[in-house]
């Protein structure tokens, strides 16, 4: 006799659930995460019916990549916070824009993914165009990159606390949420410990200064980091967690040789704090949500003397996110931090669709081809056990 279970699991949010449905002849969810029905035979798979998700971090870039890149997080996602890292960097409302409708164009058709803009703060950026950006409805935030952090960062901020000062009391005013690369670049700050340090010296002393400004801290990769965060006001500060540093530690760079594929910024760091990360993202808090950081390069720019800093991630995102979760026990925690703690935060209505994960094993392909090369995916070639699915 085959045995079937639908189990629903109450996030605790308004009008939220989970719904894991359990089927025949594919694998079993670990005992840790729930108490599974009684079989007497055939192994079962397990099926999520979550909220359509967000990604409140995507670098899609432009021309043939964006082309190629931006159908696989509109599959997946319902909107996406997009960086504005490109060069030129999309510093003022007007670029943003036009930026946008580069955006819709690669769509796939009869897509309803939603491009949100951000633009790109320098030492430069004025309150008035702050200002424009509100009115337009069109930006949702604005982009702080330390100069000469990440890619494309050599226009960023140099002076926080003194030219960029006006800005941001303008963006109090107006509620534009400001998101923060944490990252201090002094070169004489250990590669490991420039979170830590971004923390200490720009952080915290910038949320005492203002503390009605909303902050994002994105890809956080620390303990210190969730301190921080937990330190902070409920609502005001928040983090994004990429699928990465859930998964992979500083290890995940060297082992077999150097992996150029699993180079980001901020880097992979010990185990500790991924675990740290784990525990603050899969504990139920609001004040993390999904940011993928997907940050796609061409593979020859990846594997070259010097490789550019980003991990391609879009496809197999929802699939890790949910093999985090798994493992931590906490399926019942995940469309909360999927689907309602980044919109709830940025003030916008939770997704209407749904989007459905499958315990179902699927291979990630090796490359994806495009004009002017190829990008190579996260966990290339390897396989997952969650397959997401529109229907």
């Amino acid at each position: 006799m085959l045995a079937y279970c639908s189990i629903q699991f109450l996030t605790g949010l308004p009008g939220s659930s989970v719904t894991l449905s359990r089927q025949p002849n594919l694998l079993p969810l670990r005992p840790a995460a729930w108490k599974p029905c009684p079989l007497t035979s055939k192994e079962v798979k397990m099926e999520l019916t979550l909220t359509r998700p967000d990604d409140w971090h995507l670098h899609l870039r432009d021309g043939d990549l964006l082309q190629a890149v931006v159908p696989h997080s509109a599959g997946h996602f319902g909107r996406a916070i997009v960086m504005p890292n490109l060069k030129p960097p999309i510093i003022t409302t007007a670029a943003a824009v036009a930026y946008r409708e580069s955006i819709l164009k690669a769509l796939p058709p009869n897509s309803g993914f939603d491009p949100l803009m951000t633009l790109y703060l320098t030492d430069n950026t004025s309150p008035e165009e702050i200002k424009l950006a509100r009115r337009s409805g069109l930006v949702f935030a604005v982009k702080l990159y330390p100069a000469g952090a990440t890619t494309n960062s050599q226009d960023g901020v140099t002076d926080v606390f003194g030219k960029c000062l006006p800005v941001l009391e303008e963006m109090v005013e107006q509620s534009m949420p400001l998101l923060v690369h944490g990252e201090a670049t002094d070169p004489n700050v250990d590669t490991f410990d420039r979170e830590k340090v971004f923390i200490e010296t720009i952080l915290e002393p910038l949320v005492q200064k203002l503390p009605r400004l909303k902050v994002v801290m994105e890809h956080i990769t620390t303990m210190d980091a969730v301190r921080f965060i937990e330190s902070c006001s409920e609502g005001q500060v928040a983090a994004t967690v990429t699928p990465q540093h859930l998964i992979l530690n500083r290890n995940s760079l060297f082992q077999g040789g150097l992996q150029p594929h699993n180079y980001c910024l901020p880097v992979l760091k010990r185990e500790t704090h991924r675990q740290a990360i784990v525990s603050a993202v899969t504990s139920g808090s609001i004040r993390y949500f999904l940011g993928t950081d997907s940050a796609p390069h061409e593979r020859r720019r990846k594997e070259c003397a010097c490789g550019c800093a980003g991990i391609y991630n879009a496809p197999v995102a929802l699939a890790l996110y949910a093999k985090v979760f798994e493992e931590a026990g906490a399926l019942d925690k995940l469309e909360a931090f999927t689907s309602f703690n980044g919109p709830d935060f940025y003030g916008l209505p939770r997704n209407a669709s749904k989007i459905v994960l499958r315990q179902s094993a699927w291979r990630v392909p090796e490359s994806y081809t495009y004009a002017s090369g190829e990008v190579v995916p996260m966990f290339a070639g390897q396989t997952l056990e969650w397959l997401p699915s529109n229907s």
